[in-house]
């Protein structure tokens, strides 16, 4: 077994208490900065703890917020954590996966997550969202999607979707879902019809940003970089940023991901959060490997001891 799978998380799990933990490490103060530069000025700490829990999910915050908590712990382990790394990122958290990789700093991960998440709201014309589907086969789920003008927005596992479309088609399809034996079927709490046709505009307009800001970018060769619409490694810079704008409005396939992670054999497995979906879904798919989410750790002390035992 060798290295390590550093995973960055996409927006849902946004919480009052998801920087307690590194609120005051001197190394994320920078992050921070520059995360209250992409929030009109204001303190993503002072956000977290003040705004209203459905603030909290606003796309332009959301996105920002689930990037800064990324950027943030990786400016506190990047010391410690030994090579070789594999790199992936949920969604918006592909972003920060870039930044975890090197390949862009982390003030411009934050403006970068900004500006993608303005041009997925100014691309939506109608009332959007995304909703989960657990227990029904890909068959299934095709069938619903055609029947109701939705899409598979992300690919969790051969029983696990994340669909996408407007909340009149995501309602109808939930119920038709339910009928055909779902074993769970829900919305969830994002403002837009992520990783679907509806924001084709919005992908083919941050592939233009990431052309313009994303220059003369290096990948390190003891980095491994996933890319999520299909899981294959970032050979080139220009096809990776081509994919990372795609999967704007793209199925996201976030199974062939975890493939791609496991396929390295790591040693650990960490998500930076928030929340700790991703490592569950590891550990679900691949028990024998250890994966955490920083969430499972009462203090910075408690990871870094957690990475020294690699």
């Amino acid at each position: 077994m060798t290295g390590i799978v550093i995973l960055c998380s996409g927006q849902g799990a946004q919480a009052a208490g998801m920087f307690d933990t590194i609120a005051d490490a001197p190394e994320a103060a920078p992050v921070f900065a520059a995360a209250a530069r992409a929030l009109d000025g204001c303190d993503p700490r002072v956000v977290v703890q003040q705004a209203a829990a459905h603030d909290l999910h606003r796309n332009a915050v959301a996105q920002v917020l689930c990037c800064t908590q990324a950027m943030a712990w990786w400016a506190v382990l990047r010391p410690l954590v030994p090579g070789p790394v594999t790199v992936a990122g949920y969604s918006a958290g592909e972003v920060a996966a870039w930044g975890v990789a090197g390949v862009i700093d982390a003030a411009a991960v934050l403006d970068l997550a900004a500006q993608r998440a303005a041009l997925m709201d100014a691309a939506t014309h109608a009332p959007s969202g995304v909703a989960a589907v657990l227990g029904l086969p890909r068959t299934e789920i095709d069938a619903i999607c055609r029947a109701h003008d939705v899409g598979v927005a992300i690919v969790n596992g051969p029983q696990h979707y994340i669909l996408g479309g407007t909340i009149a088609g995501l309602t109808e399809a939930l119920t038709q879902a339910e009928r055909r034996g779902a074993v769970r079927s829900m919305l969830l709490p994002v403002g837009v019809a992520s990783h679907t046709a509806l924001l084709r505009q919005a992908s083919e307009q941050f592939g233009v940003v990431l052309g313009q800001r994303v220059t003369a970018a290096r990948l390190s060769p003891c980095v491994r970089l996933i890319s999520g619409v299909d899981g294959a490694p970032v050979l080139r810079i220009e096809d990776g940023l081509r994919k990372l704008a795609l999967q704007i409005s793209q199925t996201v396939d976030w199974a062939a991901c975890m493939d791609a992670c496991i396929a390295r054999r790591p040693q650990r497995v960490l998500e930076l959060g928030p929340g700790d979906a991703l490592a569950r879904m590891i550990g679900e798919a691949a028990p024998g490997i250890s994966a955490r989410s920083v969430t499972a750790f009462r203090s910075i002390t408690g990871v870094r001891r957690w990475l020294a035992a690699i």
